[in-house]
């Protein structure tokens, strides 16, 4: 349910395939197949209303600074069973470069490009090995991302340890498996940890946030983070502006230097029409 409502499905399109499964799993239960129906799903329309209300304020989901996100990072390995430094790890890079768990798991050595460090996010419409599609990229829009200083030590050691294999994941579980959000919630305790630091509602989706809205606080333009998100419409991506007061002066102040320009003897000038 959560990976519908992150894709984006609608309402009706959640509600039509939740009926289809409902009815199949009741008569697995009357068959004796089973002993209750998982697909009655409670409370998904509040579930619904969460994330419209997300995107209205994307801005007030994210973490507050780096010293937050190490917090994260390290609270989550620390309370893993097996200390796996790849969980924080993994949180680090989807925050840092704004992507989901799903696409953070499906980046592969051959995608990171070590010499503008831009790591081209790709997305599989072919079958691969085994003839299936990569769930992480599946429906995604290609891009390319950013890999910032913080970040590229991490990756700088993942992929000398893969020198040679550029279609092996950058990202694996501590047994070599595909990491999924639900993969990381369970092994790192992500409810429990989060609530002790004081974010209750943070879900592994918002580390997507915390980058997009650290990247507009930084300056990005708003037309290069649309590309960076793979937003297909330019309103979600304004939605992580932050117009304060000193932007707004500045740009009272841009204007007018740019009409008196306008108006210099050197400069051309304007005639009435």
């Amino acid at each position: 349910m959560h990976g519908w409502i992150a894709d984006g499905c609608g309402r009706s399109s959640v509600k039509n395939s939740l009926a289809v499964l409902v009815r199949v799993m009741e008569q697995a239960v009357r068959d004796g197949i089973i002993d209750h129906n998982p697909a009655r799903v409670v409370g998904w329309q509040l579930e619904y209303k969460q994330a419209e209300d997300e995107l209205d304020d994307p801005r007030s989901l994210a973490l507050p600074n780096w010293a937050a996100l190490v917090e994260l990072a390290d609270a989550l390995v620390e309370r893993s069973a097996d200390r796996y430094r790849g969980w924080g790890e993994v949180v680090l890079f989807a925050a840092c470069t704004a992507t989901r768990i799903g696409e953070v798991s499906g980046v592969r050595a051959g995608d990171i490009d070590r010499d503008t460090w831009i790591w081209n996010v790709r997305r599989q419409t072919t079958p691969g090995p085994g003839g299936l599609i990569d769930k992480g990229t599946k429906g995604k829009r290609a891009r390319k991302v950013p890999l910032i200083e913080e970040i590229r030590g991490l990756v700088g050691q993942r992929l000398e340890a893969l020198k040679d294999k550029p279609m092996d994941r950058l990202f694996t579980g501590p047994r070599g498996g595909r990491i999924t959000t639900a993969v990381l919630r369970d092994a790192t305790h992500w409810d429990e940890v989060v609530t002790r630091l004081g974010y209750e509602h943070l879900r592994r989706h918002d580390l997507r946030h915390t980058g997009l809205t650290w990247m507009a606080d930084a300056g990005v333009p708003v037309h290069v983070l649309r590309k960076i998100a793979g937003h297909g419409s330019l309103t979600t991506t304004q939605r992580y502006l932050h117009p304060d007061a000193r932007s707004i002066t500045e740009a009272g102040e841009a204007l007018s230097l740019h009409l008196s320009d306008r108006r210099s003897p050197d400069g051309p000038r304007l005639r009435a029409v």
